[in-house]
């Protein structure tokens, strides 16, 4: 059974593009309308957790090789598609992994991302891809007709062109491809489940993990990054840097199409909602900024601090499918403790992240 899809443009922003009435963005209505008519079956197996019926029914054997000892360095199996502008998965296979670039510009930023994504969690967490076994990185690309969206469905990366006025092509950003793989590893590990407080965890984990892998490839330490989600996707015709700020949600942009970002920066203003599976995309920015103020509180770089753990608590086998925002912060200051010491520099940081956010963790 497939796991449940998730994709980086939560509805309520194709929404408020696919009822614009601008004559800046004739194309990017009309394509948010097909975007959201094609994306409406994708929430329902996300919520019934079923098989995608557009995927083909037989799939190649996934190499299985075990995950990688100490002292040994896995390599990646990248395997890119082309859509081809149709809906059927995976497409055409252009480029399998050591082949030269393609010369297509979004294939090309497709395996260099997948394996920009494999070397974080290969070289900083010991993960041998995915599901931590060599699972093969798969990607497909030109996705459906100036399709604005990009998502994991469980065994693949899938990128949309977008539609040239809003949105740009989703391989442009590299915190979009680490977003999106980290649902597989979190489909691997945690399993949280897609709704509610569990569903926005979800969603802020492959936030983490989709800025470290930009900041990891740029070399980047916590003071200097951008900490910005999707940074790139919008045309120059948007009034806005990203999709989502994790240092300062509810700021990434402010469009007069678009809207402001609503994004909640603290636990009193949780947004209660039957959308977008109880408002994943919304509350997910209360831990976004959490994380965030720990790792600029604990300076350096992100992965080797606050990142590790996170991917303790990720790995550890404690969180629930339904875990919510307390349990998960108890979570974090516990292996921060186990990790780093009772009262260490690293458990108050995590501790004083949730903190400011309205998240209190009892002290042991």
């Amino acid at each position: 059974m497939q796991q449940p899809t998730h994709a980086i443009v939560p509805p309520y922003l194709l929404a408020r593009i696919a009822a614009a009435d601008d004559l800046r963005f004739p194309r990017a209505t009309a394509a948010a309308r097909r975007s959201l008519l094609r994306d409406a079956p994708l929430r329902e197996w996300r919520s019934a957790a079923e098989r995608p019926p557009f995927l083909l029914p037989e799939h190649p054997a996934r190499d299985e090789r075990p995950t990688a000892g100490p002292g040994l360095a896995p390599a990646p199996d990248r395997r890119v598609s082309d859509a081809e502008g149709e809906e059927r998965l995976p497409g055409r296979l252009v480029r399998r992994e050591g082949q030269p670039p393609s010369g297509d510009r979004s294939v090309d930023a497709a395996y260099d991302g997948l394996g920009e994504t494999f070397e974080l969690f290969a070289r900083v967490f010991s993960r041998d891809s995915i599901d931590g076994a060599g699972m093969p990185l798969e990607a497909t690309v030109h996705y459906g007709d100036r399709y604005d969206n990009a998502f994991w469905d469980g065994e693949r990366m899938v990128f949309g062109d977008g539609d040239g006025e809003v949105f740009r092509g989703f391989t442009d950003s590299l915190s979009v491809i680490g977003h999106e793989l980290a649902h597989g590893v979190t489909e691997h590990t945690a399993g949280l489940r897609y709704q509610g407080q569990s569903g926005a965890l979800n969603e802020h984990v492959s936030d983490v993990f989709g800025a470290l892998v930009e900041q990891y490839a740029s070399g980047q330490d916590a003071d200097s990054a951008s900490w910005l989600i999707g940074e790139g996707i919008f045309t120059d015709l948007v009034e806005g840097r990203a999709l989502r700020s994790m240092l300062n949600p509810g700021t990434a942009y402010d469009d007069d199409v678009l809207g402001r970002d609503p994004q909640p920066d603290h636990f009193d203003r949780y947004i209660e909602t039957d959308d977008d599976n109880g408002g994943v995309h919304l509350n997910s920015g209360i831990p976004n900024r959490a994380f965030a103020l720990a790792a600029r509180e604990l300076g350096g770089f992100a992965w080797e601090g606050v990142g590790r753990i996170w991917y303790d608590v990720l790995t550890s086998g404690r969180l629930r499918p339904d875990t919510g925002f307390r349990r998960f912060a108890a979570e974090t200051v516990r292996a921060a403790r186990e990790r780093h010491g009772r009262d260490s520099r690293e458990e108050r940081a995590v501790a004083g992240g949730w903190s400011t956010v309205g998240i209190e963790v009892p002290r042991e």
